[in-house]
């Protein structure tokens, strides 16, 4: 993969995972690399940043997407069988 080429959106090519702690860990990395996907120029995301770092409504945007993810990964886990 080029510097220049956006990473794949789900790590590893699965969304089945061990464990809820699992499954969390990876909705983070899905929501990075989404962002990433959407803003592949490094500079521009980390100038964008004093923008959103201290806004409660971005920070809540943030966090929505990453449960969103994580209710994605586990749906298809099905809730984590016993």
């Amino acid at each position: 993969m080029s510097t220049d080429e956006a990473p794949p959106l789900v790590p590893g090519g699965t969304l089945i995972t061990a464990t809820p702690e699992e499954g969390r860990a990876l909705a983070f990395q899905i929501a990075r690399r989404s962002i990433k996907n959407i803003q592949p120029d490094v500079a521009v995301l980390k100038g964008a940043r004093p923008a959103y770092a201290d806004d409660a409504d971005s920070l809540i945007a943030a966090a929505h997407v990453v449960a969103v993810e994580f209710q994605t990964i586990a749906s298809a886990n099905d809730y984590w069988r016993s």
